[in-house]
């Protein structure tokens, strides 16, 4: 499961990659929404690309609410659908029958433009190490989410996850998942009103190729909540003796 992303691009580098512009509407919006480390379980601001304005990016919250609910009350609602993932991440297999998903699935589609993301490896004797994910050619990464507009205006995201890959099945080898990363030439088919549901299926199905990907593991003051880990050197390299696989 995807809950950390690191998003150091600036807005202008977005619009740029993007070909999009800024649409800040009522949302207040604080240093650029830039992350050495994006919690999701913090429910951070990030910029997303609208399927309904798909030529913007636009700040929204991570975490998924029910287009039924008031975004004014997310504190009550995320503390409640903790047990549930809060709505960080939306598994594919149920894009089309899933209460909320269902109705995001085919005109509420978004990108999240992420730097990279983190995951963890459990080593024997059930040591977590976290790993770092980019792209080996440093461009930023397309993930493919789903979004809601809440009663009052507001807007949530997910990222949407689908069975791992063989990348993911070495490194994220307890839960087995990994984020849908959609293909450079896939994004504007992703944000285009004419898919059908065969289509949607077939772009997360043949998303980006693990070969394009590189993970190394960092350090686990990623994972403590004793110390900032929104910090530059969060994704330095580390050497951990319990790992036993190669990278």
């Amino acid at each position: 499961m995807c809950f950390g992303t690191r998003v150091t691009s600036s807005v202008k580098e977005l619009q740029k990659f993007y070909n999009v512009s800024k649409l800040i509407g009522k949302t207040a919006v604080n240093n650029n929404l830039v992350y050495h480390h994006a919690n999701g379980w913090a429910h951070p601001l990030m910029w997303i690309i609208p399927q309904e304005s798909s030529k913007h990016i636009t700040p929204s919250m991570w975490g998924i609410m029910p287009p039924t609910d008031m975004g004014a009350d997310y504190q009550n609602y995320y503390k409640e659908a903790a047990r549930f993932g809060a709505g960080l991440n939306a598994r594919s297999e149920k894009l089309f029958d899933h209460y909320i998903y269902k109705n995001s699935a085919f005109t509420k589609r978004c990108i999240i433009p992420v730097d990279g993301f983190f995951e963890p490896h459990t080593a024997p004797k059930n040591f977590k190490i976290p790993f770092y994910f980019e792209r080996k050619n440093k461009t930023l990464i397309s993930l493919a989410g789903l979004y809601t507009t809440t009663r009052d205006g507001f807007n949530t995201f997910t990222i949407l996850t689908k069975e791992a890959t063989p990348l993911f099945k070495k490194i994220h080898n307890t839960k087995n998942r990994r984020p849908v990363i959609l293909n450079d030439e896939d994004v504007e088919v992703w944000l285009s009103s004419d898919l059908s549901q065969n289509d949607i299926l077939s772009v997360m199905h043949e998303d980006m190729d693990d070969a394009v990907l590189h993970a190394y593991p960092i350090s686990k003051d990623l994972y403590s909540p004793k110390v900032d880990s929104n910090r530059p050197d969060i994704i330095d390299e580390v050497p951990y003796r319990e790992l036993e696989i190669e990278y």
